[in-house]
């Protein structure tokens, strides 16, 4: 099978394995600023993280992306490239015929949702890692009791709860979910998951590919190393464009099990971030593990 290529794969794991080490840190404050509560700004957010939990904040729960990100970048990288040639060898019957964008449109689909089957338990578990650094907020808890409001409750607007942290690694996170939540637990998260990455996958490759040619001088074999990563640069900014209002639901969906079960759904998610933050719920900065594509013509 000439149209193969192994080599995808290893170049998706150098990518992911580089781009996690780099973007970890911002993605924790992502996550802190999308799922949880006190944080005025991302300044502001990298300032708590950095006081109370100094530069290690920053890397919480780095070792399980960095092990399971690098496989994951690793199989969207090789299917990716792979469905293209087996699409250009069903279409064309030469495997190495570039793809027309059609095609390349069906193949970034199809890796956007096979994606989700490998990326939805890592996801969960790296921002429950993540987020077990914060300290549980009960809004509106009401405490039973003889005197308060007339029936009975004490209404408390909120309650902050010290204590150790939740799991104690990425294998014992893993092992709760399985046991309090089932198979379905890891998948938390998932439906948003879908929303987020079958169009953000294909807004990142089409116009991926468009920069590159668009970046690439006449005449020559293969793409600069600076055109790649221009390349790479705009259309992650362009797919995130697209992508962060269903990254945010994800977030907080897959972070919402940690303590106390908020949302009921991804509707229920929408609906109950819009009614108390408004259209703004999804402006919050975000950090992206795809990485930029070299030729692979």
């Amino acid at each position: 099978m000439n149209w193969f290529h192994l080599d995808d794969f290893l170049a998706g794991w150098i990518g992911g394995a580089s781009s996690v080490i780099v973007g970890h840190p911002l993605d924790t404050v992502k996550t802190r600023l999308q799922a949880g509560k006190g944080y005025k700004n991302t300044l502001h957010c990298v300032l708590q993280i950095y006081r109370k939990e100094t530069v290690a904040g920053f890397f919480k729960g780095l070792s399980f992306p960095l092990a399971s990100i690098t496989v994951y970048n690793s199989v969207v990288f090789g299917f990716f490239n792979n469905t293209q040639r087996v699409l250009s060898k069903f279409r064309y019957g030469d495997g190495r015929q570039p793809c027309g964008m059609l095609d390349m449109t069906l193949a970034s689909m199809l890796t956007g949702l096979m994606s989700v089957g490998l990326g939805a338990p890592v996801d969960l578990v790296k921002i429950r890692l993540q987020m077990q650094t914060l300290p549980c907020l009960a809004e509106n808890l009401n405490l039973a009791g003889t005197t308060g409001n007339g029936n009975g409750n004490i209404a408390v607007r909120s309650v902050t709860l010290q204590g150790k942290p939740t799991y104690r690694g990425p294998i014992h996170c893993i092992s709760s979910i399985l046991q309090t939540e089932g198979i379905q637990g890891l998948y938390r998260g998932a439906g948003a998951m879908v929303l987020r990455d079958v169009p953000g996958y294909t807004l990142y490759f089409i116009p991926y590919a468009l920069f590159r040619r668009w970046l690439s001088p006449e005449g020559r074999s293969s793409p600069h190393p600076c055109s790649i990563w221009v390349s790479g640069g705009l259309a992650g900014s362009i797919s995130w464009v697209t992508a962060t209002p269903a990254d945010v639901v994800k977030s907080r969906l897959q972070a919402d099990a940690l303590h106390t079960r908020k949302y009921r759904g991804i509707v229920h998610c929408i609906v109950q971030s819009y009614k108390t933050e408004g259209i703004h719920v999804s402006k919050h900065p975000h950090s992206t593990h795809w990485v930029c594509f070299p030729d692979s013509d």
